[in-house]
């Protein structure tokens, strides 16, 4: 142990404290000399909590994009799938948009249902030649007879 000294003024009393202090604190201040100090943490963790909103942000707009695209590649398979059963089934292109359902059999019945009640219209040729009766026209019956004898005559 070192000297003794006496103290007897308020001044060595506060110069003596004042300089344990001091060593106090270089003692604490090695110690925790890695570590952030509570303002600085403060600041950090506003900062970091700042960053995870806006990547909360970025990643629900991502979100939306990826449903979207989601919602459009399901209507268009929908439309694909629809097409390729209204064609199977003897429907034309037209009646796709009249086909409900939202997986394949539900389509198919969809389409049967539907093409009952259409029915074979499709299949149906149209006339190839004229079958009305033109007999109020004279000279044109009498062209057409002369017509038909000249190619019978080949």
């Amino acid at each position: 142990m070192g000297d003794f000294q006496k103290i007897e003024t308020q001044e060595q009393l506060d110069a003596l404290i004042n300089e344990k202090i001091k060593q106090e604190r270089e003692v604490i201040g090695k110690k925790y000399e890695g570590y952030i100090s509570p303002e600085n943490y403060n600041k950090q963790i506003g900062d970091l909590n700042k960053e995870l909103k806006e990547a909360k942000e970025k990643i629900a707009g991502h979100d939306k994009t990826i449903a979207e695209k989601d919602a459009k590649i399901k209507a268009y398979e929908s439309r694909s799938l629809k097409s390729r059963i209204a064609h199977e089934i003897g429907l034309s292109y037209d009646a796709i948009d009249f086909i409900s359902g939202d997986d394949e059999a539900s389509i198919k019945k969809s389409a049967e249902s539907l093409k009952a009640l259409v029915g074979s219209s499709q299949t149906q040729v149209p006339p190839l030649a004229d079958t009305e009766d033109n007999a109020g026209n004279d000279k044109d019956a009498a062209l057409r007879n002369t017509l038909k004898n000249l190619n019978k005559g080949d």
